[in-house]
């Protein structure tokens, strides 16, 4: 039995890439799917919109997802973009200016809070080159020094997907599918699972009175 106060539903609507879109996952999607059921659970009868595309980048984001927001009228926002940033070697300068911009964007249309996940540590995944693992994790570190600023600035609520996984990756390779990249059904839970104190505070979740 749940201890957390059961409230009216809301309207979920979700930006990203293909973690968002659950690729890899045998079962149950990636995280905002897994996410959906833990909202439900407090908000029955809660509505997903997932905008989210394989193979998005922040400019993605930006010119094909973040304009259809205002029109759901959700009560809650979830962003996590930047991974294909990182292998495609956009530059942080411009990942930065693309973020804020989708962020404000997200502001003109909508007063629902915004949980943004920041980047899981792929460096050690098991399609990651030895060789590239020190230069990867240095660029995920850059970009999420980015996210945490933007969240800091805009008043967003930050979940923080990197410091579990990189202590936990290394040592759990069934947290990836086959591959080698994307997260596994394992993968996708431990990520909602984390993520998901921080969405009941954005979702104002009360304790259950004893």
């Amino acid at each position: 039995m749940s201890d957390e106060v059961k409230g009216e539903p809301v309207v979920y609507v979700a930006l990203g890439d293909s973690t968002g879109a659950g690729v890899g996952a045998r079962r149950g999607g990636g995280y905002v799917a897994r996410l959906l059921q833990r909202v439900e659970r407090v908000r029955p009868g809660s509505r997903l919109v997932n905008l989210c595309v394989s193979g998005a980048a922040s400019a993605d984001v930006l010119r094909s997802q973040v304009g259809r927001v205002g029109a759901e009228s959700p009560a809650l926002v979830t962003l996590c973009v930047g991974i294909n940033d990182v292998t495609r070697q956009v530059s942080p300068e411009q990942f930065a200016r693309n973020f804020d911009e989708i962020v404000a964007r997200l502001r003109a249309q909508t007063g629902a809070p915004v949980v943004v996940s920041n980047l899981p540590d792929v460096s050690h995944a098991p399609a990651v080159p030895e060789f590239l693992r020190a230069g990867a994790r240095q660029r995920i570190q850059e970009f999420n020094a980015l996210v945490a600023g933007a969240a800091a600035r805009h008043g967003l609520f930050l979940a923080d997907a990197f410091e579990k996984s990189a202590a936990v990756i290394p040592t759990h390779p069934e947290f990836f599918c086959p591959d080698g990249f994307h997260p596994s059904d394992e993968g996708y839970e431990f990520w909602a699972f984390e993520m998901w104190p921080v969405v009941k505070r954005a979702l104002g979740v009360a304790e259950a009175r004893p």
